[in-house]
């Protein structure tokens, strides 16, 4: 991930129901604090497949890994002085 990346991103998948579930929720979050989620497709960059396998959703904030599975919603809003 670069400097310029996104301030949150989901990392996902096709066909991922937990990931569906995330992105609701984080666009919720994000919609709060005026930011936009980019999506990141683990499976079109093998750098990132390998990282996380099957380890997805990953929520990144600022480019580091925030929460996985599931968004850690009350940590999140903390992090983002909701």
């Amino acid at each position: 991930m670069t400097g310029d990346a996104p301030r949150l991103q989901l990392l996902t998948r096709a066909g991922c129901h937990l990931c569906a579930v995330a992105a609701e929720t984080l666009d919720r979050l994000a919609a709060e604090a005026g930011l936009a989620v980019a999506e990141v497709d683990v499976d079109a960059d093998p750098q990132l497949q390998a990282e996380y396998g099957d380890r997805v959703p990953v929520v990144l904030l600022d480019g580091r890994e925030h929460s996985y599975f599931t968004v850690d919603v009350p940590r999140l809003r903390r992090d983002l002085d909701l």
